[in-house]
């Protein structure tokens, strides 16, 4: 069942979408050469701490870490390690939650480390922008095959790959909740959008193929060609028939 939310109820998740906002910004002024992904993991969990949040990913359904932290053909689900360590010519993709008083908020973003190729600085950007796609098919009465479609098709139109295994979801008290958010689908098909509605849009897009693998560790997911992916995403709120992003802090970023 869509947990449709009430006036005090996006209140609550504006607060954790700026919390788990933050915590992204801190990971991205953090981000450097040679330190390592766990490294990284601490600096997002203790901006979360001490914002007086919970990292929403930390413990769910058994994950060790607070963020998600997953470098080049790595997609999404990357385990923090002392050993992994970021070098110059990586994209590391951090994906963070925080829950607050309540009610989660979750975004990601896809960072370049020094100089990277130009299909990386592109892929980077053709994501990011997709998203923006599937924000502006967002609206009272519209359909999420509407939102899937635009994500979808700008992706494909700029030569890249929309994962289709690993979709975005509605999210509030619980970090996933109904309904499903595929990043492609049909015009005029799926739910429709009314205000109130909370869902964290999530495009994953791929150099090469869209095929994914899980890896033996039961969580990193990797491009079945290892080719370089991609992934951005934000929590927004459907409030008087406008589109809130509640944990786009930065808008350039």
């Amino acid at each position: 069942m869509i947990q449709v939310k009430n006036a005090l109820q996006i209140a609550a998740m504006r607060d954790a979408g700026r919390i788990t906002g933050e915590a992204l910004l801190a990971a991205r002024d953090s981000l450097r050469e040679g330190m390592t992904t766990y490294e990284l993991d601490k600096v997002i969990h203790n901006y979360i701490v001490r914002a007086g949040a919970k990292p929403s990913f930390l413990g769910y359904n058994g994950f060790p870490a607070s963020a998600c932290i997953s470098i080049n053909d790595e997609v999404i689900h990357g385990i923090p390690s002392k050993k992994r360590v970021i070098r110059a010519g990586d994209i590391v993709k951090i994906d963070v939650g925080a829950y607050y008083r309540g009610f989660h908020g979750d975004s990601a973003r896809t960072i370049a480390v020094g100089e990277v190729s130009d299909t990386a600085k592109r892929l980077i950007e053709v994501t990011r922008e997709s998203f923006f796609k599937g924000v502006s098919a967002i609206a009272v009465g519209n359909r999420l095959g509407d939102v899937g479609h635009a994500i979808d098709s700008y992706v494909v139109e700029n030569g890249f790959s929309t994962v289709k295994r690993y979709i975005g979801h509605g999210i509030g008290t619980a970090l996933h909740e109904s309904p499903d958010v595929p990043n492609y689908g049909t015009p005029g098909r799926g739910t429709r959008l009314c205000n109130g509605m909370t869902l964290a849009i999530e495009p994953m897009v791929n150099v090469g193929a869209e095929g994914v693998r899980e890896l033996s560790d039961g969580w990193t997911v990797v491009t079945a060609d290892h080719s370089l992916s991609a992934h951005y995403e934000n929590t927004i709120a459907l409030v008087g028939d406008k589109v809130e992003i509640l944990t786009l802090i930065d808008p350039q970023f």
